[in-house]
């Protein structure tokens, strides 16, 4: 991190005390082998007490298990490869570098940027790329890949340090996941697992129930208000925190777009053109929709990292070949390996990550600690706007051990639909307010394999001694102060009684019970 100017505040001292302890973490490989042996022994230890606990999602009895017998034996030497190979972000992210990987070095991006950059204020940068980030977990995962990198560009494009680029485009997918302007899938998964919870306390499928759309109105505002948190803290507390930006790059918005990059940015783009209307006419056609018009679980969404590549792929291809930056077969696959050659970082460490994920989940360890923190709030007596920040406390804290949203609301559903909806808050209200607690703090969990594909991407471009600890104490403010800002809004919203979806307020209606 750059050096920086001036008398250093309160908030400077905490951030770089935060980022010192952080950098002192080791090497990613080496802290989730750390991690491994440490959920190992834990999982040893509950197994040996013979602790037990209720899964309130199915009523069944969960133990933990133990990886020092045979059982665990067994499920090390037939899983290690499978836990690695079926890491879910390693074949997402070195599809998506790959792809964009052609448009980076044949330097369509760098066009783009200063075409798309010019006249604008840098000023509303950091907004604009939040707002993205924020909209683009429609994609799911992949508004994470591919945002941070390009905000980077975008950065540099702008005079700006390209470290916090990549900062304000990962708190914008992460920190601000639960908001959309569109229905997304998160709102499809959650509303299934809501309604679940709804018919096994009500004894009755169907008898009531929410839609998909419970969080609409609510999510929409969101959307706006957590590009607006993002950008304004970025551009508060982050940004000065850097120094100029002097890395590789910098000079680049100095040289005028010259007549064969405008020749190749128009060929890239007419290529592009002709992919996107196929693309549509598969969409209403029904290829890539389920009916010809729903976009919510259809394999345009589905399919979205192939689609992608594809896309990235032409542009990058089509802009090489016509500014002379790609001249045959050969050096198209230059591109290729120069970009994958600098992965290998990531690599290692999604081994390893693989390992400790799939042991955590083996173990049941997850599910306890999600099972404990639902039981602890149960049972601390609050009611009203005091519970319902708990809840969310409680959602955010967990959420810092274990990521999936959807499963950590398996869990809690069962027990929160039921005992709000009998406290006369809708269903659709608790679902809202888990949601809440989901978002922020993606950000700034270790447990995030985007967090060191980030590490990694800025190490090989940026900064090669920029640390884990410079990202993590950085995105700290950004959660934080989204979180709180997040729960007064909330708090806010509910007083003056605005509906959060369709037809759906915060009270449950009369007569469902």
């Amino acid at each position: 991190m750059g050096e920086q100017t001036g008398k250093k505040t309160w908030m400077d001292r905490f951030l770089n005390t935060v980022e010192a302890v952080c950098n002192k973490l080791p090497p990613p490989a080496i802290l989730f082998c750390i991690l491994f042996v440490i959920i190992a022994i834990l999982g040893a230890v509950l197994t040996a007490t013979g602790t037990t606990l209720t899964n309130p999602a199915n009523g069944k009895l969960v133990a933990s298990q133990n990886l020092f017998s045979k059982a665990g034996v067994e499920w090390l030497l037939s899983n290690m490869v499978k836990n690695f190979t079926g890491f879910a972000p390693l074949g997402l992210v070195l599809a998506m570098t790959l792809a964009i990987g052609f448009c980076d070095d044949s330097g369509l991006l760098v066009t783009i940027i200063k075409r798309a950059m010019h006249n604008v204020p840098p000023s509303i940068v950091p907004y604009i790329v939040a707002f993205i980030g924020v909209c683009g977990n429609i994609a799911s995962d992949t508004a994470t890949v591919v945002i941070p990198p390009l905000a980077a560009v975008v950065y540099i494009g702008v005079n700006k340090n390209p470290i916090v680029g990549m900062l304000v485009g990962y708190a914008g997918a992460e920190a601000g996941f639960g908001a959309n302007v569109m229905i997304a899938g998160t709102d499809s998964l959650l509303q299934g697992l809501t309604n679940q919870s709804i018919d096994g306390f009500l004894g009755k499928a169907g008898a009531f129930g929410v839609d998909v759309t419970c969080n609409w109105y609510f999510m929409v505002a969101s959307t706006f208000l957590c590009a607006l948190v993002i950008g304004f803290v970025s551009e508060k507390i982050v940004e000065p925190r850097f120094g100029k930006y002097e890395g590789p790059g910098a000079d680049e918005t100095a040289v005028a777009i010259s007549p064969e990059a405008r020749k190749g940015l128009q060929r890239a783009g007419l290529a592009v053109l002709v992919y996107i209307i196929i693309l549509v006419i598969g969409f209403f056609t029904g290829v890539l929709s389920k009916d010809g018009h729903t976009l919510v679980g259809s394999l345009l969404l589905k399919g979205m990292i192939p689609i992608l590549f594809f896309l990235f792929s032409i542009a990058g291809i089509t802009y090489g070949v016509s500014t002379g930056k790609f001249t045959n077969l050969k050096s198209i696959n230059a591109a290729m390996v120069k970009q994958m050659s600098a992965m290998g970082a990531y690599v290692v460490f999604c081994f390893f990550c693989g390992q400790f994920q799939s042991l955590f989940n083996w173990t049941h360890l997850g599910t306890m600690l999600a099972i404990n923190g639902a039981d602890f709030l149960k049972n601390i007596g609050f009611t009203g706007i005091p519970m319902c920040i708990t809840f969310i406390i409680i959602s955010s804290l967990v959420n810092i051990f274990m990521s999936s949203g959807s499963a950590k609301w398996a869990i809690f559903a069962p027990i929160f639909v039921p005992m709000f909806m009998l406290l006369g808050y809708h269903p659709g209200f608790t679902q809202l307010i888990y949601r809440l607690g989901d978002s922020p703090t993606n950000c700034i969990t270790p447990m995030m394999p985007y967090l060191w594909m980030m590490l990694s991407i800025a190490q090989e471009r940026y900064d090669s001694k920029i640390e884990v600890g410079t990202f993590i104490s950085n995105l700290l403010p950004i959660a934080v102060i989204l979180q709180i800002v997040w729960i007064a809004f909330l708090v806010v919203w509910m007083l003056i009684g605005l509906p959060i979806g369709p037809g759906v307020g915060v009270a449950l209606p009369a007569g469902i019970l």
